[in-house]
């Protein structure tokens, strides 16, 4: 009895599959050189649009207080600018949205920060395709896809979390 409880066990512990959590998907900025400090970056203000999480999940971008329905806009609106709005982006390629979480910001509201982020990317890298191309950018070929990227590269970029208040 005991030699087929322990076959079963084996055959079991063999034949199951573990689920791994895949993550967010975030390429990471290379592992910095202590004797070569990355150069202090000379952005222009206007090109960095600035979104804060606080520890009780409250959203301010540039400064004032946003529903999270109201991100996917005006990171669009900062991302297709090109100079019109002084508050917003010279130019798409310039464009940089600064995410910045307190210690306290629940894993839910970032990655949903996170996701409306990446959506107006995505859709402004659609309507970008489809107004230039016909097609949507999923349906591109590859070299029409990179032209796509070029004109619209994705730059967020996440700040150490801090004390942003509450």
């Amino acid at each position: 009895m005991a030699d087929i409880a322990f076959l079963l066990l084996v055959f079991f512990l063999v034949t199951t599959t573990m689920d791994t959590d895949k993550g967010l998907r975030v390429k990471l900025p290379p592992w910095p050189d202590p004797n070569n400090p990355p150069p202090i970056s000379t952005q222009n203000n206007r090109n960095v649009l600035e979104v804060l999480v606080n520890a009780n999940d409250m959203l301010l971008v540039e400064g004032q207080l946003l529903d999270i329905e109201e991100l996917t806009e005006m990171t669009k609106t900062h991302l297709t600018n090109d100079g019109r709005d002084p508050r917003f982006a010279d130019n798409s390629k310039d464009a940089i949205v600064s995410l910045k979480n307190a210690r306290g910001t629940s894993y839910e509201r970032y990655v949903e920060v996170y996701n409306e982020l990446k959506r107006a990317y995505n859709e402004v890298r659609n309507e970008y395709a489809v107004n230039k191309f016909n097609r949507d950018y999923d349906q591109l070929p590859e070299d029409d896809r990179d032209e796509v990227q070029d004109k619209y590269p994705m730059k967020i970029s996440e700040a150490e979390p801090v004390d942003v208040g509450e």
